[in-house]
């Protein structure tokens, strides 16, 4: 992880060129979470992720009904060697703020493809504009 001491405009430059190298990709049916008893455990191969607190195993999974909160869901692998510190607090800092919507991330590790990557969720409802302002600010 990189420490650095940037000023509020070199890290926004710093961070949209992280933006704009980063491999976008949006998946195209909505997924929500399922959840299941700690003892009720299972591996489900259509689980893009799996958290767990002291209660449940949440499930992030395609959806299965239209009556469960259901999410857009895009991810962001990043390119190597570019400090991408910050970049979730910024991106979801600036769509709140000039949208309205809250997100959701989950983030992994994948050595070979740069490192961390995001899972990101957004509200359906706010999934078109969501999408336009990340594709604009890659622009």
């Amino acid at each position: 992880m990189y420490i650095s001491k940037e000023t509020q405009i070199e890290t926004e430059q710093r961070l949209l060129k992280v933006l704009r190298t980063a491999t976008l990709k949006i998946f195209e049916e909505p997924y929500f979470y399922k959840e299941s008893k700690i003892s009720d455990f299972h591996f489900d191969p259509k689980a893009l992720a799996m958290v767990k607190d002291n209660d449940v195993w949440s499930y992030l999974i395609p959806a299965e009904s239209d009556k469960t909160e259901n999410f857009k869901i895009f991810s962001f692998h990043f390119k190597d060697g570019l400090d991408n510190s910050g970049f979730v607090g910024w991106l979801a800092s600036k769509i709140k703020k000039d949208l309205g919507s809250g997100m959701f991330v989950v983030c992994g590790q994948n050595s070979k493809k740069g490192g961390i990557f995001d899972y990101w969720g957004c509200p359906i409802e706010m999934a078109d504009e969501v999408l336009k302002y990340v594709k604009e600010l890659i622009r």
